[in-house]
């Protein structure tokens, strides 16, 4: 579970904001490192850990959370609304200016780790297959001993 860390900006010395920033705690590393051993992008590991842990949030309050760059959440952000993971809406931001993307986990926490199980299942069985048959292949090849 993410720890809540409060934060007040200044400019000047005058307050001009006060807000909650919602941060990783060991426990979430743990599962990103774990994601990541597994062959996922260690941005889409964060992203994810991140959405597990709130109702919604969006890139600017990820990369705020997790210290990942705006390229890396909007990377994140594709792969994961790609695999259909992910539901993104809109929301129009008080006065002027573009409306912000906000985003949620669409689906459990086990569809994704199952993808990630099909994945490294595929991969293994395609070593596998190359091996049996570098195997055949030498089997055909005439041995020669140097000097």
């Amino acid at each position: 579970m993410p720890q809540t860390i409060h934060r007040t900006r200044r400019i000047k010395g005058v307050i001009m904001k006060n807000y909650e920033l919602k941060v990783l705690d060991e426990d979430d590393h743990i599962f990103i490192k774990t994601l990541s051993n597994l062959g996922m992008p260690r941005s889409v590991a964060t992203t994810m850990a991140y959405l597990m842990n709130v109702d919604e949030a969006s890139s600017q309050e990820i990369e705020m959370s997790t210290g990942l760059r705006q390229p890396e959440v909007s990377l994140a952000i594709k792969f994961m609304s790609k695999q259909s993971w992910i539901n993104v809406h809109t929301e129009k931001k008080s006065g002027k200016g573009r409306p912000m993307k906000v985003f949620s986990l669409l689906v459990q926490v086990d569809e994704i780790i199952s993808y990630c199980e099909d994945r490294v299942y595929k991969e293994s069985q395609a070593t596998i297959l190359a091996i049996k048959k570098v195997k055949v292949m030498s089997k055909n090849m005439p041995l020669t001993i140097s000097n």
